[in-house]
């Protein structure tokens, strides 16, 4: 089956091509076979980008937001309406099942595009009355162009959270995919044109890690905005830094997740489950440390081994199938050598750890027990279906286990009781928690990490934060004064 789109880029409003650039070949993970074949943005592609994304900038921010809102709005039902189209690019781009991206991914994305056109025509500043008749306004602008950069385990939603806050503030967009996964977004691109984006506004650009670098260092670019892991993360908000750049950060984690013996079993289970294997374990927020007190531990990991075991995995095409390939042989190959670190290190392995027979990037959802804090398996972000449960007896202890990390995007709790469930969350060291549940990310609420994690914050009112700027106007009602 092949997805070849147009061409490997869309600028100013049409699909542009180079065959100059670096091949990108897109491989369907469930198989192993090349579904496409684009090309790397060659410098010239790269100008190209920035040039029409600053000239359209200006009349788009003149625009009302309440214009700019229908057009968000706009695409937000046309991405519904396309959504099981969407999900089956979705899934032959990342090799999620088509039950998981029929509900999390262009979804996800048309939620961002309605809540953020929404909020549009809300964008004001303020009036500050002072003494004597004076007052002050402000004005809220935008601030440019931005560059969002995505990662390749939800790249529609990824291309969505960006682009939406972004282009409501009166921002215009270039966006580089994740090389892995880069042909949702042009989709994205397209859908923004059809609801009456002005042409330049929104643009996708195809590359690996050296044209993300250009965009990230270019003087025309006044914000960027990063999904990626920590390494990368690194380098980028260097780079940015040193152009003065605003930033947003939505980096990796290695999230704690805490289960006390009087919680339910079965909710802790399915929390479990969400936050270590949904999306074959390669989400960011994962709680792939699951900290089980003694007194609950056998009959969680017994609960949790026979839920595993029917774990429907095969074709994500077909949509029975909930639990799919990884996304390439390379991140399937980083799982399993962490498999085998974990079984050197002396962890228990309870489920899984094996490399599926057959085409595709396959292995079984994992489980290891009698982890200690000071293994791989609990330190390093695997990305990937392997969960680490540890030991815990106090709540004090576990707390201070559970923030002893360089990370802290996510974690949660499960517990019946509630003053404990709120004293837990005021004292963990992260951006994103849960208290019951995991993994949730509605448009809605702020998502983000502190510490190592990240800076800023994706979705909710606070984004609009991150993609705008306020300047102040002070208006005298009197006299000037001064000493000489």
């Amino acid at each position: 089956m092949k997805f070849q789109p147009k061409a490997s880029h869309f600028i100013n409003g049409v699909y542009v091509e180079d065959t100059n650039g670096a091949p990108i070949d897109v491989i369907y993970p469930a198989t192993g076979e090349i579904i496409a074949r684009l090309h790397s943005a060659t410098p010239d592609i790269v100008d190209q980008a920035l040039t029409r994304a600053k000239n359209a900038q200006a009349e788009w921010a003149a625009m009302s937001g309440t214009e700019r809102g229908r057009i968000l709005r706009r695409a937000s039902d046309i991405m519904r309406d396309r959504n099981r189209a969407l999900s089956i690019l979705e899934t032959h781009d990342t090799g999620k099942p088509l039950q998981e991206t029929l509900v999390a991914d262009a979804t996800s994305g048309a939620d961002a595009l309605e809540y953020f056109g929404g909020l549009a025509a809300s964008l004001t500043g303020e009036h500050i009355p002072l003494g004597g008749g004076d007052f002050v306004y402000t004005i809220r602008e935008a601030l440019g162009v931005c560059v969002g950069i995505g990662a390749w385990n939800y790249p529609t939603q990824i291309a969505c959270w960006k682009g939406a806050p972004a282009l409501a503030c009166g921002n215009t967009m270039v966006f580089k995919p994740s090389e892995t996964t880069p042909l949702s977004a042009l989709q994205v691109a397209e859908i923004l044109i059809e609801a009456g984006a002005p042409k330049g506004v929104y643009n996708v650009i195809q590359g690996y890690g050296d044209v993300g670098a250009s965009l990230v260092t270019d003087p025309r670019v006044a914000k960027v905005s990063l999904t990626g892991s920590v390494p990368t993360g690194r380098k980028v908000y260097a780079a940015a830094a040193d152009g003065m750049k605003h930033v947003t950060m939505e980096l990796g984690g290695k999230s704690p997740m805490i289960v006390f013996d009087d919680a339910d079993i079965e909710n802790a289970v399915s929390g479990a489950i969400l936050g270590n294997f949904y999306s074959s374990g390669q989400v960011c927020s994962n709680g792939t440390r699951v900290f089980v007190q003694k007194g609950v531990k056998e009959a969680f990991l017994k609960r949790l081994s026979e839920r595993l075991a029917t774990a429907k995995i095969g074709d994500p095409l077909d949509e029975d199938v909930n639990f799919g390939p990884m996304v390439s042989e390379n991140q399937l190959n980083i799982a399993l050598s962490y498999v085998e670190k974990g079984k050197a290190e002396g962890a228990r392995l309870v489920f899984g750890g094996e490399r599926m027979d057959g085409d595709g990037f396959y292995m079984q959802p994992t489980v290891f027990a009698d982890v200690t804090d000071d293994m791989a398996i609990a330190r390093e972000e695997i990305f990937g279906p392997v969960m680490s449960v540890l030991d815990f007896d106090t709540e004090e202890e576990v707390l201070a286990r559970a923030n002893d990390t360089e990370f802290g995007l996510a974690a949660g709790v499960f517990t019946n009781n509630l003053t404990r469930a709120h004293r837990i969350v005021a004292g963990f060291e992260a951006g994103t928690c849960y208290i019951n549940t995991y993994n949730l990310a509605p448009v809605e609420a702020p998502f983000g990490g502190s510490k190592m994690s990240g800076v800023g914050r994706e979705n909710s009112k606070l984004a609009i934060n991150h993609f705008s700027e306020m300047k102040t106007v002070y208006v005298s009602m009197n006299d000037v004064e001064a000493p000489y």
